[in-house]
């Protein structure tokens, strides 16, 4: 039985454990965290959806984020501090910021996150898991008439490669979704994508690891790994804070942090960490409340019913690999929610609301990595960005049917390669 070692409990890093399992092979998990989906998995914005494939790498997007320089309430923060660190990342984000090269990434990822949304439905119907699943779509509201028609057309583009999705005008947003009553007056319509899923994925992912550890898996949590130990071109073993792990294959599905374990091995992993900040309420105290998914393209937040609470997301920090939530960006976010919907103001408490942040692993394509490095028997699987949530049930299958030479079930041109 082939002994697969995978770093990194979080999304990613579970399903593809979850799928190696399935292929025989016996595993082991290893997270510095004492528990699954402790990190970037922990409070992001819960929304599966095929409708926001688009990368952040898109014509347009340099000039605004010169004009966003030094505003806290920026939809995306490049913080000076960061700009030497990241300059040869900046270099290739630019590159693919033509029209050419978005469109491509965009149905790359468009394969991808349709794929993967089929492998979260299969594995929900075989394990039953409660993570607080809806499946009632995502709206997307438009205030600017040029921005709902340009969202328009990127949709019409994906739409030939399997995205499906409606245009309401305003009257069809409020009787699809009443809690937009309020602000309805200000819209010009919405873009309606009825596949889109939400679901907590902190609560799936502990799930899935739970389920594989019934099944003999090992999770090593709390340990940290130090270095991978090579011989004859091979990892041999992992060396963590809690002894070496003796291996056969190895996963690297540590998000923002993968490259720095491969950069001693000479493996170049352009991944740079974007923070996200989102903010948790109970939704108790807003009876009225969305039942949708809620993306508002003007004020750039997603308000998401997730059980009986409700998360407002949105924030985009280029800052390092620092995860500390600011209090200024959560306020613009709290503070953009309830210029659309006021009643968002009577769930927010101090004392009651969660304020968290994580590092999303962005490549400079936006597009993820998957598949061999130039070591025989360690393999890739992070910088899925800000879908890694929607990425993570089709890529952990992805990987562990490359890592089991077996032939992937998509096809995996457009997506880049470590492998020369």
């Amino acid at each position: 039985m082939p002994r697969s070692v995978v770093l990194g409990a979080g999304a990613v890093g579970v399903a593809t454990a979850f799928h190696l399992q399935r292929l025989g092979h016996d595993v082991t998990v290893i997270d510095r965290q004492p528990g699954a989906a402790l990190e970037t998995s922990f409070g992001n914005g819960a929304v599966i959806h095929a409708s926001e494939v688009e990368p952040w790498s898109q014509p347009g997007m340099p000039l605004k984020i010169l004009k966003w320089l030094g505003r806290e309430d920026a939809p995306m923060l490049l913080r000076p501090s960061a700009l030497p660190h990241m300059w040869r990342w900046g270099v290739g984000f630019l590159r693919n910021c033509t029209e050419a090269r978005f469109h491509a990434n965009a149905r790359a990822n468009l394969r991808l996150a349709l794929y993967s949304l089929a492998s979260l439905q299969e594995i929900r119907r075989a394990l039953a898991i409660e993570y607080d699943c809806a499946t009632k779509g995502v709206i997307k509201i438009y205030r600017d008439p040029a921005a709902l028609e340009a969202g328009r057309r990127n949709s019409t583009m994906l739409a030939g490669h399997g995205l499906t999705f409606a245009v309401l005008s305003r009257d069809e947003c409020v009787a699809r979704e009443p809690a937009l009553a309020d602000t309805a007056a200000s819209l010009c319509g919405a873009l309606y994508y009825e596949r889109d899923e939400v679901g907590d994925c902190h609560k799936f992912v502990q799930g899935l690891a739970a389920h594989v550890a019934a099944r003999g898996g090992r999770f090593l949590y709390g340990a940290t790994v130090r270095n991978l130990a090579l011989s004859g071109g091979r990892v041999a073993a992992v060396e963590t804070t809690a002894g070496p792990v003796e291996c056969d294959n190895v996963v690297a599905a540590m998000g923002s942090f993968t490259p720095a374990l491969l950069r001693p091995l000479g493996i170049d992993l352009p991944i740079y960490p974007v923070k996200g900040v989102s903010v948790t309420v109970p939704a108790a105290p807003w009876n009225d409340a969305p039942s949708h998914a809620i993306i508002d393209d003007g004020r750039m937040f997603g308000l998401i019913r997730i059980g009986d609470r409700l998360r407002a997301a949105g924030s985009a920090e280029i800052a390092g690999h620092d995860a500390t939530p600011s209090p200024a960006r959560a306020a613009a976010i709290v503070a953009k929610v309830v210029e659309t919907f006021p009643g968002f103001a009577r769930c927010h408490r101090p004392e009651t609301a969660l304020v968290w942040a994580g590092l999303r692993p962005v490549t400079p394509s936006g597009v993820g990595y998957m598949g061999p490095t130039r070591c025989a028997n360690l393999y890739v699987n992070a910088g899925h960005g800000h879908l890694g949530w929607t990425m993570s049930c089709g890529a952990g299958r992805l990987v562990a049917d490359i890592v089991a030479g077996r032939q992937p079930a998509i096809d995996l041109a457009g997506f880049p390669s470590l492998v020369a």
